[in-house]
């Protein structure tokens, strides 16, 4: 006797194996905070803001959020861009961290 597979509990489909909804548990586009933290230098904030803006035309300069380390000798940074797809995110996190200016992404 064989048993016909039972639906999903939630009444959705399942993803299929390559449906990139398996891979992810953010749903897009959605606003997304991304933290980023280097010295405390000329230039950082604005090198910050352009990164963002290349992989989000949306990007609104004015949310960005900025918190000095305890000693002063950095900066934290924090950009809320629109995320659209898991690859935009990827590309993003790539070229903040090979930013020279850059210490931290997260």
């Amino acid at each position: 006797m064989t048993s016909s597979p039972l639906p999903p509990a939630n009444g959705h489909d399942t993803p299929k194996p390559n449906d990139s909804r398996k891979d992810s548990l953010i749903e897009y586009p959605s606003s997304f905070p991304i933290k980023v933290m280097g010295a405390k230098v000329d230039g950082f904030v604005h090198a910050v803001t352009e990164l963002a803006r290349q992989f989000d035309p949306t990007f609104d300069a004015a949310t960005i959020e900025l918190r000095d380390s305890r000693a002063g000798n950095y900066l934290g940074i924090t950009i809320t861009i629109t995320a659209t797809s898991r690859e935009q995110l990827d590309r993003l996190y790539t070229a903040l961290s090979s930013h020279p200016l850059v210490k931290i992404v997260l």
